[in-house]
């Protein structure tokens, strides 16, 4: 099969766990780091989905590449090849379709529990998981829902963790963490962490007991991710 694209924003916000499980099942993937200046393609030809990583910028940021990225999002939704996005991913794909992202009432960084919408898709998607779980988050903006999507999961300080439309999948959590990705991003941004709050952790609390809410957030994105990759053209 083709392989995926998988846009990295930020050196330290690679695809983590997804890129493991990728392997795992012998999907192929390359990786465009924006960071590093990679330039995004301006045709799909050769690839088999997007990934979308997360990043510190604003999808409101005026950089060319964002741009670029809504434009190669809007011709996969014409072409309709899957799509999937992590928290600024997910607001790359909401802002692609015509949902706008603004700034969310509070802050959500660290281990926050996410749970499901009553409907269908969520069933569908979250099929095997609980009504609630928890997930890792970093994040001060939020996406409203575009014209046709459908919302999967939220809680009560953000009501959009994740939608869906066709066979994109948007969110604003993060599933793809290893506990060494934890362990970076809470050593390079000490500075969002001064003053912990209910929906903002210390790096202490992030960090106890790791081992095993990474094993839990793995065990639940493996779920997700299938469902994603079960739409891949092989």
């Amino acid at each position: 099969m083709n392989p995926l694209l998988i846009f990295r924003h930020a050196v330290s916000e690679g695809p983590g766990y997804l890129g493991d499980l990728l392997k795992s099942y012998d999907i192929p993937y390359r990786i465009a780091a924006i960071d590093q200046g990679d330039a995004v393609p301006d045709s799909l030809e050769g690839i088999a989905g997007l990934v979308f990583m997360g990043g510190p910028m604003s999808v409101n940021d005026p950089l060319p590449w964002i741009t670029q990225e809504l434009d190669l999002i809007r011709s996969a939704r014409t072409h309709e090849l899957p799509v999937l996005g992590h928290c600024l991913g997910g607001q790359l794909i909401a802002k692609a379709l015509g949902g706008t992202i603004t700034k969310n009432p509070v802050k959500e960084i660290g281990w926050l529990p996410v749970e499901r919408y009553d409907n269908p898709d969520a069933d569908d998607w979250l099929a095997g998981l609980p009504l609630s779980f928890e997930a890792f988050h970093w994040h001060g903006e939020t996406f409203s829902l575009p014209q046709g999507a459908v919302p999967i999961l939220k809680n009560q300080w953000c009501k959009h963790q994740a939608f869906v439309i066709g066979n994109m999948l948007a969110m604003q959590c993060h599933i793809e963490m290893t506990a060494e990705m934890v362990d970076i991003w809470t050593q390079e941004n000490t500075h969002e962490l001064a003053n912990p709050m209910d929906t903002v952790q210390s790096r202490e609390q992030m960090l106890e007991d790791i081992t095993a809410k990474i094993e839990d957030l793995q065990a639940t994105a493996k779920i997700i991710y299938e469902h994603w990759f079960n739409l891949l053209k092989r």
